[in-house]
């Protein structure tokens, strides 16, 4: 399971041009579902997530989880994450779960983290507009 997740300022997701998931500063979390994923994949990388110190403390060192920051997470799908692009010019995407098991496993991520902290999401599968004011640049790829 693979997460890419940008400190943001900001962040929002669009379906149809209607708003289905916002946060404020927080963390942006793009989920790529891979085949060999499962829900101990799913709530290992959660904990990873909410506990990664991508924000600054007092000195402007980077020492504080998203929690300890006082931020949420919008969390949005992303099977092209689980992508092989070492050969050739066109991406494979054979190393990605079923879009039946991603979709299961992205609704599992997000209902747990729903439980542990100020959450929204996108909508799986759907055609998503992503905006985003990405702090720092702050982008870490987290795999487990």
């Amino acid at each position: 399971m693979i997460g890419l997740i940008q400190r943001v300022k900001w962040a929002k997701v669009e379906v149809a041009n209607q708003i289905v998931g916002e946060i404020e500063q927080g963390l942006l979390v793009l989920l790529g579902v891979e085949k060999e994923d499962d829900e101990a994949k799913a709530d290992k990388l959660l904990e990873k997530v909410l506990n990664y110190r991508v924000f600054s403390d007092e000195e402007g060192k980077m020492n504080l989880n998203v929690q300890q920051a006082g931020g949420s997470l919008l969390v949005v799908s992303q099977f092209t994450l689980a992508a092989d692009t070492n050969k050739g010019l066109r991406p494979s995407f054979s190393k990605g779960a079923s879009p039946a098991e991603a979709e299961r496993l992205y609704d599992y991520f997000s209902q747990q983290s729903v439980q542990k902290i100020n959450t929204q999401t996108g909508q799986f599968a759907a055609d998503m507009q992503v905006s985003l004011q990405n702090d720092g640049p702050v982008t870490f790829w987290l795999q487990v």
